[in-house]
Formats: structure tokens, C-alpha cells, sequence
């Protein structure tokens, strides 16, 4: 007769060894939390987006620091963008006696793709981090708990004014970046050869079309309200004390970025499909 004690220790063995389900449990069960949480305060967005009282002032000081104070990146990057793009490019249409498609081959895939990306990512990593860690800091701090005990309407006055601003402002920034990359590019045909300011921007026009710009803009209002609302839902439910500010700003950059991926293949699938 085997003894029993053995047979018992054996199976608490292997069930010791074998690898737990539980965290990946876990893993799953916090994933679908999250995404519950914030398909909620999306929702709270939509539902007091319209209602009286309206924080223009709010919004425009918003606008202003996270439009503005913006700019100056994103037109470093756009012009770098536009001048190595052509100074790489370059080469490989000489190889084909084909330098005259320059112009045209820059503008399309900057306004296309490349600006919108490109300038978005940008602008997660430096307002989206912002807002998250901004508003961490005050939920930390109870500042958002005084303003409810006060009478005031937090998520209206610092959520609703932000996600507004960045959906507005992105795109504006795009659309600047983009025209400074253009010039970056004219730069950099120059480098190596003299083509006119009128002859290069000519070329550039006839090349796109409207179904190139209209969709890389509004997409960008989409990348925008993504990141401020990330930047947002991050910021706003911090825990933990002053370590969730640091939390949020990481996550807010984090999901803010994947969710641009995300947006713009969608884009990418509807545009091919409808254009």
C-alpha cells in the first residue's frame, strides 16, 4: 500500500510548483476596470460638456498655455522633421534621376502622416504628462475636494476647460508644424542645389489634394481629445499621495501615445475606405 503522507506531499508539490493563474486574473480584471473607468468619465464628459455655466475664461487661459506654450517645440520638430526627411530622401530619387518628385513626395507624406504622428506624440509627452501630473497634485492635496465642499463643479472647471483645449489646439498645431516643416524641407533642397521659394511651394500644391489634408486634420481633433482626456481621467483619480503624481504623469504619456497609434490606424482604415 503506497503511503498516503508521500501521495499528499507530492500533490502539494506540484500544485506549489505549477505557475498561478491568479495574476494574470488580475492583470485581466484591472484592465477591464480601467477601461470601464474611463468609458465613465467619458460619458460624465458628454453629459456636462453642454450644461450651464460655461468656463470661457478657463478655456481660453487653457488654450493659451497649452496652445501656445507649445508652439516652440512643436516648430523645432516640424522644421528638424522637414529638413532631415528631405536630406535623407534625397539620395534615393537621385538614383532614379527622379529629384524633381522632391517637393512632392515630402509634402504628401508630412501632411499625411508624419506631421499629424509626429506632433502629436509631441504633444502627449509634454501636455498630457502636464495635465496628468497637474491635476494629480491636486487631488492629492485635496484641492479638488475644497473646490466640491466650496460649491463649485470640479470636473466642469479643470476637466471639461483642458480636454476642449487640447482638442482645439492640436490641430492648429499641426497645421503650423506642418507649414514649418514645409519650410524646413525647402531648406533642405537648397542644401545641395537652387530651387525658388515660388517654384518649390508650387510644386508642393499641386501634389496634394484635398482628400490628403482635410482627413490628417481632423483626425487630430480626435488625437487631442484622446490626450486630454487621458491626461484628465489620469490626473483626476490619482491615489497614493505625492507617488501618484508622478504615476499619473507616466500613464497619462503612456496611453496617451498608444491611443494616437491607435486612432490613426483607425483613421488610416476609413480614410482608405471612404477616399
Amino acid at each position: 500500500m503506497p503511503n498516503n503522507s508521500k501521495i499528499r506531499n507530492t500533490e502539494i508539490i506540484e500544485k506549489v510548483s505549477k505557475p498561478s493563474a491568479i495574476p494574470y486574473a488580475n492583470v485581466i480584471r484591472g484592465f477591464f476596470e480601467e477601461v470601464t473607468q474611463l468609458t465613465r468619465f467619458t460619458f460624465r464628459f458628454f453629459s456636462e460638456v453642454f450644461k450651464p455655466p460655461y468656463e470661457f475664461s478657463e478655456f481660453l487661459r487653457q488654450c493659451y498655455l497649452i496652445g501656445y506654450k507649445s508652439f516652440p517645440l512643436v516648430a523645432i520638430t516640424g522644421f528638424i522633421l522637414g529638413l532631415v526627411m528631405t536630406i535623407q530622401s534625397r539620395p534615393t530619387l537621385a538614383e532614379f534621376g527622379a529629384t524633381s518628385w522632391l517637393p512632392a513626395m515630402v509634402s504628401v507624406s508630412i501632411i499625411r502622416e508624419l506631421g499629424p504622428a509626429i506632433t502629436s506624440l509631441i504633444f502627449a509627452g509634454k501636455v498630457g504628462s502636464g495635465i496628468g501630473a497637474e491635476l494629480a497634485s491636486m487631488k492629492v492635496t485635496e484641492q479638488i475636494d475644497a473646490m466640491e465642499v466650496s460649491g463649485m463643479n470640479p470636473f466642469k472647471y479643470i476637466v471639461i476647460t483642458r480636454v476642449l483645449a487640447t482638442s482645439l489646439m492640436l490641430p492648429v498645431l499641426v497645421i503650423a508644424g506642418d507649414a514649418i516643416s514645409m519650410y524646413g524641407a525647402y531648406i533642405g533642397v537648397n542644401l545641395q542645389g537652387t530651387v525658388s521659394f515660388h517654384l518649390f511651394f508650387l510644386k508642393v500644391f499641386e501634389s496634394l489634394d484635398f482628400s490628403d489634408v482635410f482627413p490628417a486634420v481632423i483626425k487630430t481633433i480626435f488625437f487631442g481629445f484622446a490626450i486630454g482626456l487621458i491626461g484628465c481621467y489620469k490626473g483626476y483619480n490619482a491615489k497614493n499621495g505625492t507617488e501618484g503624481v508622478g504615476v499619473a504623469a507616466n500613464a497619462a504619456v503612456v496611453l496617451g501615445s498608444l491611443s494616437i497609434f491607435i486612432l490613426d490606424m483607425i483613421a488610416v482604415q476609413l480614410t482608405s475606405f471612404f477616399i
